[in-house]
């Protein structure tokens, strides 16, 4: 069996399918239809290789190492219950775009709707093949991401822009829950693996976490799945395009937390606390939603609410636990995903050619759209439970497990509660296909009374899922039934259960007597609330009032935001004296709080005297500090000021025998010195006196507390023995990293991951300088009274000299870059030495004149070396995965060319060009973001200097 297809069944619409759909726009709506629909086919058919055997009980792994001392690893698991769920993803997919086609209006960006699917697509197969748990909460966050974009794709709508924050805050919040919940089962379990975690059921609900882990994961599942209380974010989510609604909110999206509930029973299942909560939460949800779904004057609010009914069946199936109970809800989730996706794409029909979805205009369209109304009577009967369809067979179950697993008046009451859930289950489907197709002639407020029916393409897909209605519900153990007890060996991990037969009669039984009730209690229902066409005027808003969740959860925000503000006004004053103020304040009681119990006296270790330039150091050093003081109100004198203090902790770093750190240090504090001096041309050269005589004693008291507290704590750690781990980087430094500069191997190898991490820190650090100084100059002005400071062309002479320095500095950037492995240097100092080269060149021949020299103009090319430096450093890290190492791991040789001789070459050194470019690009882009003369004031004209 092919293991490596699983990446790629995801990779598929995540890479490809976003690329060709962007990319296919500028043929035609039909090539980006096309694209979209040949990966999401592909994807399903790389999934059926694999089915026969899946579901025969194969399980299929495969692990790539990222980070294994984390337990983080790109982990993929295939078994039935996620074979099951991907086909419907894939499946249903294929069909949504395919109706989406015909479905959009041309004026609308259809590949901007795709390209979003896409990206859906892929998280949602991603939850489903993950087989570690964070790798499951990644893409389980970018389904909520990708939903909000989709729900809010019609972005000028108020109601789509109010329904998609609506459901990214439910869901998020229900996401940083799941967070919590998988941090703690990993602490528990000592792993992230899934198929490991299962195993674990008794070490898992024995410990002392486990109840938080059971109350955060449901957390998780049921803002996911729409369950009560967090069920109203999915109506509000009804202002997106159909084909989203069909897609996410029947088949994929409100399914996650479904699948969350699947995946991880075998360590829940047993406990009762797991089984109370979700039996209660399922089964109250399935008759609230089902309640109110009767009064929604929208086809798509009432399919909304029929979608909450249903999940809250499933959810209370999983509740129970049993593997006949887990089979039922395996199976309803099939179903429900075949006519709840088919209804939602008939109500865009209805839509489409009627005008309206409002059920108060809607009537006799049976004259004019009778194979849409054919098509609606048999998704609208499979919803209901009707019998010789799915529906029926999946609710008959529901009922049979119900009783069986249940007893005394809690049995009672459930089997009460789940028959009249079946009640307004059959109300709100009859008042589906009656409000619309009957129910009178038709509607004098249907804005188009020449409907007619849609194009074949728009109408097959339903009919597709429709016709599988039929066949299921009259041929289940030949179609469904294999494949249900698959899953369900899946699920509970009870590869002992021998199945469920799925039959079309079971006998006279209870479960029969309570869906005959059901279903003439429905009909009972609707004509009795229909007669007089009373249904259309009933308002449930008003007796609910206040008690709503769409308007509690306003309510709630508009509390928050208030008292944030108000926390805001307090706090946010403008004065960075009040800032530093609270941040030192709130740093010192940090910090104390854990040492106020600890020993906090001086260690044991044995003192040494200090050296006599080690006190020289520390008088310059204080000298600067006690200057800086002194001078800290003139902004030239206060940046030099902070150069000198730079250019001790230099010479600190080369007295403690640190090159590297000493190169480092010297380079940063002329580039950053140079920046500041720049910066402040925007600025006044005082800054204003902002203290009373009080407050200057209040912050000298902060200061010295902030100091003598640092410095104590510096005496703590240095008069105390500790064990170092640089015993293990010396070792290692030439046979794992393959260079004999320790600090340089750390940093491009052992810890090349945070090396990475710090450059696209610095990378979005200039781009977002280059954000805010747009439409700035960096020039004084008669207003700030600043420096007339420019990069006027410099005296012939020194611009003559600047010509020698620049080929001078580049050559000194290549040595210390090539020497960087095995002696001082590096890419981070041979990129700052290029820098300041090319500021000198900026300073000599002017800012314009050099940026034409360069072919930099407005800082274009220095965001393209952020850029490509990441993309160079980033390829790297990923090269080793070719070869089964973890990321960034370095290889290293030693070869002998002509000429050259011998040399040693590491992998490394290709992260280092990366590191050298960005820092580069990083540098100069912000130095010529303060410098450029493009940029138009905002405060007058600008003297020249």
């Amino acid at each position: 069996m092919d293991t490596s297809v699983l990446p790629i069944i995801i990779f598929l619409p995540l890479v490809l399918g976003t690329f060709l759909v962007s990319w296919l726009k500028q043929f035609s709506r039909g090539a980006t239809a096309l694209g979209a629909i040949g990966v999401s086919i592909s994807s399903l058919a790389l999934l059926l290789t694999q089915a026969k055997e899946v579901f025969n009980g194969h399980t299929v792994i495969q692990t790539w190492t990222w980070l294994p001392q984390l337990g983080l690893d790109f982990s993929f698991r295939l078994d039935a219950l996620g074979l099951l769920f991907a086909l419907l993803i894939s499946g249903i997919g294929t069909l949504i775009y395919i109706y989406a086609y015909f479905y959009l209006s041309p004026k609308n960006s259809l590949s901007k709707l795709y390209f979003l699917l896409m990206l859906f697509m892929a998280a949602m197969l991603g939850i489903s093949l993950s087989n570690n748990l964070m790798l499951l909460l990644v893409f389980w966050e970018l389904t909520s991401i990708s939903s909000f974009l989709l729900v809010g794709y019609w972005s000028n709508y108020e109601a789509a822009q109010r329904g998609s924050r609506m459901a990214l805050t439910i869901t998020g919040m229900g996401g940083l829950c799941l967070l919590g919940a998988f941090i703690l089962l990993g602490q528990v379990t000592g792993t992230y693996q899934i198929d490991q975690i299962l195993g674990m059921r008794e070490q898992i609900q024995s410990h002392a976490l486990f109840v938080p882990i059971l109350l955060l994961t449901l957390m998780g599942a049921f803002t996911k799945s729409a369950q009560f209380p967090f069920h109203f974010w999915l109506p509000n989510a009804m202002a997106a395009p159909t084909p989203v609604s069909a897609y996410l909110h029947s088949a994929t999206m409100v399914k996650a937390g479904i699948f969350l509930l699947a995946r991880l029973l075998p360590i829940f299942a047993g406990a009762a606390l797991y089984h109370n909560i979700v039996t209660f939460v399922g089964l109250f949800t399935l008759c609230m939603a089902a309640f109110f779904a009767i009064f929604k004057e929208d086809l798509k609010g009432l399919l909304a609410y029929s979608t909450i009914s249903h999940l809250g069946l499933i959810v209370c199936l999983l509740g129970i636990g049993s593997p006949l109970a887990v089979a039922a809800a395996i199976f309803h989730i099939i179903n429900h995903a075949t006519f709840k996706a088919a209804l939602f794409m008939i109500a865009g029909i209805i839509d489409h050619e009627s005008g309206t979805r409002d059920l108060r205009k809607l009537s006799g369209l049976w004259q004019l759209l009778p194979f849409t109304a054919t098509l609606t009577m048999i998704t609208a009967a499979s919803m209901a439970g009707v019998p010789l369809t799915n529906g029926f067979l999946s609710k008959e179950m529901f009922f049979t497990e119900l009783l069986a697993n249940l007893s005394g008046p809690v049995m009672i009451g459930a089997a009460v509660t789940a028959t009249f859930a079946g009640i307004f289950a059959v109300a709100y489907s009859i008042r589906l296909v009656h409000g619309v197709f009957f129910d009178g002639p038709i509607g004098k407020d249907v804005p188009n009374k020449d409907a007619h029916e849609p194009p074949f393409g728009m109408r097959a897909p339903a009919a597709l899922l429709a016709v599988l209605c039929i066949l299921v519900g009259i041929l289940p153990a030949l179609l469904i039934e294999k494949i249900v007890n698959s899953t369900t060996q899946a699920s509970t991990q009870n590869f002992a259960f021998e199945g469920v037969h799925i039959a079309l009669w079971h006998g006279f039984n209870l479960p029969l007597l309570m869906s005959a009730i059901a279903l003439l209690g429905g009909i009972a229902f609707y004509f009795s609330l229909a007669k007089g066409s009373r249904i259309r005027h009933i308002d449930l808003d008003p007796v609910l009032g206040k008690f709503q969740g769409r308007i509690l959860f306003d309510l709630f925000l508009k509390h928050l935001l208030l008292n944030s503000r108000k926390f805001k006004r307090a706090t946010e004053n403008g004065s960075l004296q009040s800032y530093l103020m609270w941040i030192v304040l709130f740093s010192i009681a940090l910090t104390a709080w854990p040492l106020a119990s600890q020993g906090i006296g001086t260690g044991t270790r044995e003192l040494t005297h200090a050296p006599a330039m080690a006190i020289v150091l520390w008088l310059l050093l204080f000298s600067a500090c006690w200057m800086m003081l002194w001078f800290h109100h003139e902004r030239i004198k206060a940046v030099l000021i902070s150069g000198a203090v730079g250019l001790v902790v230099t010479m600190v770093f080369i007295c403690f025998s640190a090159p590297d750190l000493a190169l480092t240090q010297i380079t940063v504090d002329v580039v950053t010195t140079v920046l500041l001096l720049m910066s402040l041309s925007l600025l006044p050269q005082l800054t204003p006196y902002e203290s009373s005589i009080s407050r200057r004693w209040r912050d000298a008291l902060i200061a010295i507390a902030g100091g003598a507290g640092i410095a104590w704590i510096t005496w703590l750690i240095l008069t105390r023995d500790h064990n170092s781990i640089s015993w293990f980087f010396l070792q290692q430094s030439i046979p794992l990293g393959g260079g004999t500069n320790v600090v340089n191997v750390i940093l491009v190898d052992f810890r090349g991951f945070d090396t990475f991490g710090e450059i696209t820190v610095l990378g979005i650090a200039a781009i977002g300088a280059l954000c805010m100084m747009d439409g700035m100059r960096a020039h004084g002005t008669t207003i700030t009274q600043g420096l007339t400071y420019r990069f006027n062309p410099s005296p012939l002479m020194f611009r003559i000299t600047a010509s020698w320095v620049l080929p001078l500095a580049l050559v000194v950037s290549l040595y210390i870059f090539l020497r960087g492995h095995n002696l001082p240097g590096g890419g981070f100092i041979a990129g700052l030495i290029t820098s300041l080269a090319l500021v000198i060149q900026y300073i000599a021949l002017g800012q314009d004149q050099a940026e034409r020299l360069l072919r930099a103009k407005s800082g274009r090319l220095y965001e393209i070396w952020i850029g490509t430096g990441l993309v160079i450093a980033g390829l790297t890290g990923l090269g080793s995965w070719f070869w089964g190492r973890p990321f960034l791991t370095s290889a290293h040789i030693h070869m002998h060319l002509p000429i050259l001789g011998d040399m040693h070459l590491a992998s490394a050194a290709l992260f280092d060009v990366g590191v050298y470019v960005t820092v580069v690009g990083a540098t100069m882009l912000m130095i010529s973001v303060l410098g450029d003369s493009r940029h138009t004031s905002m405060s007058g004209p600008v003297p020249r200097g």
